[in-house]
């Protein structure tokens, strides 16, 4: 739970623009994970929701896990780069739902 507040507080650090070729890096790698993510689980015999959440909480914790990382003196923790994330698992699921085979 520290590590998330330490993220938080470190969110509106000076220089984190919205829109910046960092805030693209984290989109597209949570669109990659989550996509990879549930493409592995669905090959292993997951069902489609239970791939859906496995990728789900493999991309959340990438996500999160590198923020507490640079949190912790790697990098400027920042809670732009997890709202942009998000965005990024959440275009790759709108993907994944809208094009799954059965």
């Amino acid at each position: 739970m520290r590590g998330l507040l330490l993220v938080f507080t470190f969110g509106s650090a000076s220089g984190d623009r919205w829109f910046a070729e960092d805030k693209v890096k984290h989109f597209f790698t949570s669109a990659f994970v989550q996509s990879f993510g549930y493409g592995s689980l669905r090959a292993a015999g997951a069902s489609h929701p239970a791939a859906l959440a496995g990728a789900s909480a493999a991309t959340g914790a990438a996500g999160i896990g590198k923020e507490v990382y640079d949190a912790h003196g790697h990098g400027t923790a920042s809670l732009r780069d997890l709202v942009w994330d998000a965005a990024g698992a959440g275009a790759a699921t709108v993907l994944l739902v809208r094009t799954r085979r059965e």
